[in-house]
């Protein structure tokens, strides 16, 4: 297998938005080394691209029926990339979204204020968190949403039960509000209860059956758009600081065996949606995957403690 700093050389031969992450979770960089590489982000490679795909109009698209849904992707994506909200140009953007989207089909509502489905909302709190838009009253409608079994779904009500979907998407965005405007009882007690949620079910498993509720969740993608995968799971408990334990064992080696004889992550799947941002990043399924590898080996220096 390739030495592990051959693969950390190969992950630095990138994108500003993967080398800045690099540098902070698996070389443990100063700070200050850290913080210069990410202000590139804005200004070069595939964040520059995004930004310049934005529309006078604030919209990632022109498209009244989907622009609200592009947007929406195109925001989480750019908090993926690590673009920092301070800088000028991610500023412009976010303010065009704030001043020039609401929700023609829910009265006009501010965009930031989020929409019907959990699973949208949550990544809408996400990015407006990371990015400092006027978040509360969204946080408030997902923490009145979540459901007795701690996680959330996209069709409650009327369904009582929750969707790993859903529930991964409302974790990060309350995870990003934490971050951004520091912990609360209410807050820190429903990711608790949302990550109990998957942690019970192993990551994948039926709480009922036992059973691995869908196969392509052991397949790898990025970006994830609202899809859930294990990888994505883990990933967000890393994050989060949740110390791992027996339960994720069966998902952690599930990511050990997607290592190929190189020591890198293919990119598995592209998951449905993926064409509405036009930014080619990597789109080669079956070839190896930086983005992949960069979270699956801070996933499995996370679980060695």
């Amino acid at each position: 297998m390739t030495d592990r700093s051959a693969i950390v050389e190969w992950l630095l031969q990138s994108d500003p938005s993967i080398r800045w992450q690099v540098l902070r979770d698996l070389t443990d960089e100063p700070e200050e080394v850290v913080a210069a590489e990410r202000s590139r982000v804005a200004w070069e490679g595939w964040g520059a691209e995004l930004l310049a795909l934005q529309s006078p109009d604030g919209h990632w698209s022109d498209e009244q029926e989907h622009g609200w849904m592009s947007t929406n992707d195109a925001l989480a994506l750019l908090k993926e990339l690590g673009a920092d909200p301070a800088d000028e140009k991610v500023r412009s953007a976010v303010d065009l979204v704030q001043e020039r989207i609401a929700w023609w089909q829910l009265d006009g509502r501010p965009f930031f204020d989020g929409e019907t489905e959990a699973c949208i909302n949550g990544r809408i709190l996400a990015a407006g968190a990371y990015f400092g838009a006027p978040v509360e009253r969204l946080l408030g409608r997902l923490l009145d949403e979540q459901l007795a079994d701690g996680g959330w779904n996209c069709e409650a009500p009327p369904s009582t039960r929750s969707s790993f979907h859903s529930t991964i998407c409302v974790l990060e965005g309350l995870l990003a509000y934490e971050e951004a405007h520091g912990a609360t009882p209410a807050v820190t007690q429903a990711r608790a209860r949302g990550q109990d949620y998957l942690l019970e079910r192993r990551m994948l498993r039926s709480l009922t059956t036992g059973e691995v509720i869908k196969a392509r969740w052991t397949q790898f993608s990025f970006p994830t758009i609202w899809y859930y995968d294990v990888l994505r799971g883990l990933d967000y408990l890393r994050s989060a600081d949740v110390k791992p334990d027996e339960r994720v064992g069966e998902a952690v080696a599930l990511v050990e065996q997607r290592r190929d004889a190189n020591g890198r992550w293919a990119l598995d799947v592209l998951n449905p949606d993926h064409e509405r941002i036009p930014l080619d990043m990597e789109t080669n399924i079956g070839h190896a995957s930086r983005w992949n590898t960069l979270r699956a080996l801070r996933v499995l220096d996370w679980h060695a403690g």
